[in-house]
This record gives C-alpha cells, structure tokens and sequence, in this order.
C-alpha cells in the first residue's frame, strides 16, 4: 500500500462519508448494547432489524407510490417500523417466557418475509433488499451520512446523558421504582433507542449482522472494563475502531464492509478471551506459588 493510496481514501467523497458513518455507528451502537447485555436482550436488534426490513420495502412502495426515489424513503421507513417492532418486543418482555420465544420467532421471520413480499409489490426484487440485509457502503449519501450523524448523537445522548436512571432500572427494576423512577417509561426508552440504532447501523452491517455492532465490542470491552461505565466507554471505542478498520480493509479488498467488520471483531474477541484466559491462569499459578 503506497502513500498515493492512502492519500486516495482519505481524500475520495465517498471514503470520506464511509468513514463518517462508521464513526457513528461503531461509536454509538454499544452504548444500547451494554444496557440489552446487561438485561440479557442481546438478540433484540436482531428481533429489531428483521422487522427494518419491512420498513426498508414500505420506503420502496412508498416512493415509487409517490415518484420519489425508493432510497430516500428506505431509511425514514425502517426508522418507523424499527421502533413500532421494539415497543412490542418491550411489550413482550413483561410475558409468559413461552409465549415470548413464540412471538419473538414470528417476528423475526415475519419481518424478512413481510419485506421480500413488499419490495416484491413496489416492483422491484429481493436484490434490492441486499444492500440493506448485509449493508453497503457503496450507497452512502450525505443525506445518509446526516441521517446517521443526529441518530448517534441521540442515541450517545440517552444512553450517557440518562445513565443513572437507565443504570438502575437495568440491574434492579423494582429498586428503581421504589426510589420513584418512571420504570415503564424508561423501559421504553431504552427499546426505541434500540430501535434508531438498528437504523444508524443498518447501512454500515445490515439488518441480519446489526446486533453484532451492538454486542460483540461490548463483550470485548468486559474482558478488560472494570465497571458497567468503563464498560460502555470501551465498547464506544471497540465499536469505532472496529469500523473503521473493517471499513479500510474492504477498501483494499473486495469484500463485504460489513462482514469485515463483525468477523474482525469476533477474531478480536477470541483473542481477547485466548489472552485473557491466560493471563487469569498465571495469576492464579502465581498465587498458589505463594501461598506454598
């Protein structure tokens, strides 16, 4: 990789909005998950990003309904549905665990399904769908990039700005309804947010890798974090680095940014545990050592 190679990313539109959106999504979709791990709803964006898809093809129906390009209203419309899916997931949470999974299995496929079905009646095809199922970069506007831009802003605004509220309902909902907390209200919160960061990083991973972003910087960050704030700094800057350097290496090869991106962080996370593991052992060697 020479010099001019670089100077070409760096300085290309395109890499430029790549970039800008993969700080926003990388930076901000972990501050939802460290809440959904700790809650143990780490498939939640999944759950959310099944349903996006229908959103995705209603845009479509929508704009060509309207004679406005299907892709300006792809994003508005996996916004609305993404949230509409997370306030029944949240719904969902407060029943039966049976009647949960069965629920949350038929909105999973019912969300793809509903979307195949729909792009299918706005005329156009499943290949329309891909760019959002695995995400494209290749399509990123300025009005993407925007989109993007306030979303993580507002995402970093709720998850950090309210952290002491949402932190309580999180480890003891009945505590922080004693203390007079709005748990139900915040409860909700905490899912649409879920639901906007789904559409911030739908261009970046696509709807079926989006809980990745959300979780697996998270979990790397708890190898090492030592408390729930530390740990949700660390995903913040997990999640950005992991972007951008998925974000490069799709650059220089012809790969999927997305794909790049989660795999990249499942290999840093094994390593992580490999090394952590490790070091745990040592310790604990050493210590017996002492203590003989």
């Amino acid at each position: 990789m020479t010099l001019s190679t670089w100077t070409e990313l760096l300085t290309s539109p395109f890499m430029i909005r790549s970039l800008l959106v993969a700080i926003c999504v990388g930076g901000s979709a972990p501050v939802i998950g460290t809440y959904l791990i700790q809650r143990r709803l780490a498939l939640m964006g999944d759950g959310i990003g099944h349903v996006a898809l229908t959103g995705v093809a209603l845009g479509w129906l929508v704009g060509n309904a309207m004679n406005i390009a299907p892709d300006q209203l792809a994003v508005p419309g996996a916004i609305i549905t993404s949230i509409i899916g997370a306030i029944f997931i949240e719904e969902l949470r407060e029943k039966s665990h049976t009647s949960r999974d069965i629920a949350l299995a038929l909105l999973f496929y019912g969300g793809i399904a509903t979307g195949v079905l729909i792009i299918g009646l706005a005329g156009g095809t499943t290949a329309n769908l891909t760019s959002y199922l695995f995400g494209s970069l290749a399509s990123v506007s300025w009005q993407d990039v925007v989109i993007a831009a306030l979303l993580a802003l507002l995402i970093a605004a709720v998850g950090l700005g309210l952290y002491p509220a949402l932190f309580s309902i999180t480890y003891d909902d009945d505590f922080a309804r004693s203390t007079g907390l709005p748990v139900g209200r915040l409860n909700y919160l905490i899912a649409v947010t879920a639901a906007l960061t789904v559409a911030t990083a739908m261009r970046v991973v696509g709807v079926l890798l989006v809980s990745a972003i959300m979780i697996v910087p998270v979990v790397i960050a708890q190898l090492y974090a030592r408390s729930f704030y530390s740990t949700m700094l660390f995903g913040m800057f997990n999640g950005t680095i992991l972007c951008v350097s998925g974000l490069i290496i799709s650059y220089f090869h012809p790969v999927s940014p997305g794909a790049t991106i989660v795999v990249t962080a499942i290999v840093v996370l094994i390593i992580g545990t490999v090394i952590a593991q490790l070091m745990q052992r040592n310790t604990l060697h050493k210590s017996s050592t002492n203590h003989a």
